[in-house]
This record gives C-alpha cells, structure tokens and sequence, in this order.
C-alpha cells in the first residue's frame, strides 16, 4: 500500500497555523482514506457524486465530506443529506438549488463561491465581475439553507511560480474586497481555498486557509 500515513503527516507538518487541509480522496480507495482516518484526519474532498455515495455509506459517520469538482444541479440532491461543504459554487442557479434541496433536508449547507481567475478555458467559476455581481445583486441573501463561507479557486497549472502566486493575491485581494462589502459581521465567511499538491505552498503565501491536497497524500490516483 502507497504510505499514505507518512505522506499525509509530512503534508501536515508542513502547514501553518490556521490552515485546514482537504484531502483530496477522489478515485482513492476506502483504505486509502481509512489510513489517514487513523492518523486524525476527518476533512476529504470528492468529485464524483456516485463514488462518494459509495464511500459515505461505508466510511466512518464523523468525516466531513467536501464536494470539490464541478457540480451539475441534478446531482444537487443526492448530496444535500450529508454534505458538509460544496467548495465550487459557480452560478445562481446552483446556488438556487442547493438551497432548495437543503430545505427539502433541513439542513443547512456550507458553500465556497469559485472564482475563474486562471487563464485557461477549461476551468469552471465565476469571473470576478461575475461574482460580483451575484452579490450585489442580493438573492443569496433570502437563501436560509446556504450558508457562503469563503471563496475558492485554482491557480494555472503551469511552471511559472511568478504567475501562479499571482493569481492566489488576486483571489485574496478580491476576498478581502467580498467580505469588506457583504460579510463584515460574518464570522462563518473566511475561508480561502487554494493551492493543491504542486502549489500549496505558494497559496499559503498568500492567504489561503484551506489547501486541497491529493496525489502528495495518496499518490497516483487509481481509475
């Protein structure tokens, strides 16, 4: 087995203060998450609403899921019950039906707006103009079973370190403009989740508080 205790204690030690660590157990088997389990870990992110279906049925009850891919609104109501947080919020109309499938659930769920600031096309999100006028608008507002808390992001996946850290201080820059303008008195609005397995580091640099890490943790994924 890949030693993913070792490589998950390394990543952790490796982390400030104040910064959370997803890790990312997509196309990972339960195993896999149960050896981190066992070293303390109980935040994971999945992509695939049918693999995690599958796993939260057989993992342990006090894990907290977050759904980190992007998410059609079909799919919305499988993971209302049970999710703790939907990391990649890139419309009204999803923001729409996560909070009518909450209600249908009771329960309220935790929600990261995704930004698009990366240049390449096959990334999904809101562009910055996009998001803002999602709030200015006002409709979130009225939504008693969503709850925003922050704001996520990925960088370019290039080599350029240069313009990579650039585009986190965009995202960080831009939060401090979001929650300035619309979440002042919200303590829940503060999380910044950025940086992966080759940029983690860099995203801590610049004001991220959750940092999604997978293949450093479980090695190679497993299709």
């Amino acid at each position: 087995m890949y030693p993913v205790k070792e490589k998950l204690n390394e990543v952790r030690q490796s982390l400030p203060e104040g910064v959370r660590l997803v890790a990312i157990s997509k196309f990972h088997p339960e195993e896999y998450i149960m050896a981190a389990y066992e070293e303390g870990q109980r935040v994971f992110g999945e992509s695939h609403e049918q693999e995690l279906a599958r796993k939260v049925q057989t993992l342990p009850r006090d894990i907290e899921w977050h759904f980190i891919g992007h998410l059609q609104t079909n799919k919305v109501k499988y993971l209302a019950p049970y999710i703790s947080m939907i990391e990649a919020v890139d419309s009204l109309k999803l923001l729409r039906e996560i909070e009518k499938q909450a209600a249908k659930a009771d329960r309220v769920v935790r929600v990261l707006l995704e930004l698009h600031i990366a240049e390449e096309a096959t990334k999904y999100g809101l562009t910055l103009d996009a998001c803002r006028q999602l709030l200015a608008d006002g409709e979130w507002r009225q939504m008693t079973h969503v709850q925003i808390c922050g704001l996520m992001m990925m960088a370019s996946n290039v080599d350029d370190k240069g313009q990579i850290a650039q585009e986190f201080q965009v995202a960080a820059d831009f939060f401090d403009e979001v929650k300035q303008q619309y979440f002042a008195d919200a303590p829940y609005f503060c999380e910044r989740s950025w940086g992966m397995s080759h940029d983690y580091r860099i995203a801590i640099c610049h004001g991220s508080t959750m940092v999604r890490v997978g293949t450093t943790i479980f090695g190679p994924r497993v299709y």
